[in-house]
């Protein structure tokens, strides 16, 4: 390609050590990067603002044509920590539940959940800014991100939605993947994917540069997400694209 590869990449903890190689890598001459949320920069692959994303993969029905890039995404073999139902209640009282406005592939995992494995009868409600002070009484919600985190320390129930998914499955979940909208360079690819694998080798830097108080970021980084697109993951995205069809 004569110009710069668009990419847009998720600005939460979890993308920390997919970019930390990016910085001083050549990789960076054939690219330009922004940084968003999730559901926005899904939004912008989709219309074609951007010709790579960090997205959720709940879009990939939307999309006329994707391709995956990296080996490398933002994936969980276990409770991943920062995608939960939080709750005052278990989740048999639970009646209404506020969605996280920030990630379609949850919000679409959550569902399935609820369906298919929870069973549960609870009214889904959309969000558009905050909304954690009304995870109260029978109230719960969604929560994704470095918001989840924190909620960890404020709600006494914790539905991890990776770990339940797994329960549900004996399949991995992958959250977001390295997703073109059009046939890219093999030369980029292979550079890019690279950058990708830098931080994945160096969480201890990641780690160093990252200061967070709340959730211990090597636990984060080494336990909770698994960043590898092994073969066992793209079969889980496959179920639950299946779910989504």
């Amino acid at each position: 390609m004569e110009r710069k590869v668009k990419v847009a990449a998720v600005s939460y903890l979890n993308t920390r050590p997919l970019l930390y190689g990016f910085r001083d890598h050549p990789v960076m001459k054939m690219l330009e990067l922004s940084v968003d949320y999730p559901a926005r920069i899904a939004q912008q692959l989709i219309d074609g603002e951007v010709d790579v994303a960090l997205v959720p993969v709940a879009i990939i029905p939307k999309l006329k044509e994707y391709h995956i890039i990296s080996d490398y995404c933002i994936g969980a073999e276990g409770p991943v920590a920062s995608v939960c139902l939080f709750s005052d209640v278990p989740l048999n009282e639970i009646k209404r539940i506020y969605l996280d406005y920030q990630s379609r592939t949850s919000v679409a995992l959550l569902k399935v959940l609820v369906r298919e494995y929870w069973k549960l009868d609870a009214e889904l409600i959309e969000t558009t800014g905050d909304y954690q002070d009304k995870i109260k009484d029978t109230d719960a919600g969604l929560v994704i991100g470095d918001r989840a985190l924190a909620q960890r320390h404020v709600s006494p129930f914790i539905y991890d939605l990776a770990e339940h998914w797994m329960r549900f499955t004996s399949l991995p979940f992958v959250f977001a993947a390295w997703i073109s909208n059009k046939a890219l360079p093999v030369e980029f690819i292979q550079e890019f994917s690279n950058a990708n694998s830098i931080g994945i080798h160096n969480i201890p830097a990641v780690v160093s540069e990252n200061a967070y108080p709340l959730y211990d970021l090597t636990t984060y980084y080494t336990q909770n997400i698994s960043y590898p697109l092994t073969p066992a993951k793209r079969q889980g995205m496959q179920r639950f694209l299946s779910y989504l069809m």
